[in-house]
């Protein structure tokens, strides 16, 4: 990809015209922009096989899912426009982080075990004990001093989560052994 610079300082070909010189293709983004269009465009194909059924409204189900193909095709279209133009993304200085460390594994490995065991636990265990499980294990995995007091606020809010969802807003999820406890079956 060979673009133009025109910054002041840069060499000047014959009659003071920039001359061309290569710049480093931004793999990187472009992946960006790719991803983007990609997933625009199945959203917009795919938002015409719902059915609409004939007592749908004017403005129908199929409204969000194209709205939402066509803010990610023009979201890529405009990064694409700006990458061309020389628009490129800063590296992140760091101000309160030690960009020269390392990732901290051990945490995105409590971090994966605490998503994991929602997805295993939540039939068996139902919502208020498997999602107390996986805050209060992301929160410790994150640093949260003491642990005990991460699992007890996760603890009070899924219950309360669980008892809005299923009394209030008539959503199931599932009580696991709470089924039949009152407010939670």
């Amino acid at each position: 990809m060979s673009t133009v610079d025109a910054s002041p300082g840069a060499p000047h070909g014959p009659a003071g015209a920039p001359a061309a010189r290569r710049r480093r293709i931004p793999v990187g983004e472009l992946v960006i922009v790719a991803v983007l269009a990609g997933l625009g465009v199945f959203a917009l194909v795919d938002a015409h096989t719902i059915t609409v059924p004939t007592s749908s409204n004017a403005v129908g189900p199929r409204a969000f899912p194209y709205a939402v193909g066509a803010v990610l095709v023009l979201a890529a279209a405009g990064l694409l426009v700006a990458l061309l133009r020389g628009d490129r993304g800063e590296v992140e200085g760091g101000e309160d982080v030690d960009t020269s460390g390392g990732a901290d594994w051990a945490a995105v490995g409590k971090l994966t075990a605490a998503f994991a065991a929602l997805v295993v636990l939540v039939e068996p265990l139902g919502w208020p004990i498997a999602a107390s499980l996986m805050f209060g294990g992301a929160a410790w995995a994150l640093g949260a001093r003491p642990w005990w007091r991460a699992f007890l606020v996760a603890a009070v809010l899924n219950t309360a989560v669980h008892v809005v969802f299923t009394q209030v807003l008539g959503v199931y999820l599932p009580a696991g052994p709470l089924e039949g406890v009152v407010g939670f079956g």
